[in-house]
């Protein structure tokens, strides 16, 4: 089991637009060869922002069948009270990290646990050395701002695992830390 930072990443290191949007990324469809369903069904849970989930909540109804599209556990940190999903099993939580990646873990089992995202709760694992792997696809596009994919600083350089071109938008790019 890892813990791992999966995101999409605009070439100038943005994972949402200034209006934290995903609508950039749709442009462009899923990567040829069902590559994020795949990755998906390693995963026993994850974890998320608030500002990602109700991203999800307001756009997910005009997306496909509008139904939440993970059968895991969805643990998403926040301090303000939230929509639940209607048939998600979503998980408020707040605080620390560390005992919230423990009850992931429990409930991941021997699958990964994924951080969805912001880069700033993707910070807060890696900053409680919870966080094993980065994989960041980066699409050929450019948003001059929004939410970065990573904002910290790292302790000391990641280790490039892997580089695969997934189609003329994507490339990906797996880091160990």
């Amino acid at each position: 089991m890892k813990t791992i930072y999966f995101a999409a990443s605009s070439l100038d290191g943005f994972i949402s637009d200034k209006n934290n949007s995903l609508e950039w990324l749709f442009q462009f469809g899923e990567p040829k060869g069902n590559y994020i369903e795949n990755f998906v069904n390693t995963v026993g849970a994850l974890a998320m922002g608030s500002t990602t989930y109700e991203w999800m909540c307001n756009s997910l109804p005009g997306f496909g069948d509008g139904k939440w599209p993970y059968r895991v556990p969805a643990f998403v940190f926040t301090n303000r009270e939230l929509p639940v999903y209607s048939g998600a099993d979503i998980r408020f939580v707040k605080g620390d990290v560390r005992p919230v990646h423990q009850m992931m873990a429990a409930e991941a089992k021997d699958k990964h646990i994924w951080i969805v995202g912001g880069g700033e709760l993707a910070g807060k694992f890696y900053d409680a050395h919870l966080l094993d792997e980065f994989i960041i696809q980066f699409v050929s596009v450019t948003l001059g701002g929004g939410a970065p994919l990573f904002p910290r600083k790292l302790k000391k350089p990641l280790k490039l695992e892997s580089v695969q071109r997934l189609d003329q938008e994507f490339a990906e790019l797996r880091y160990s830390v």
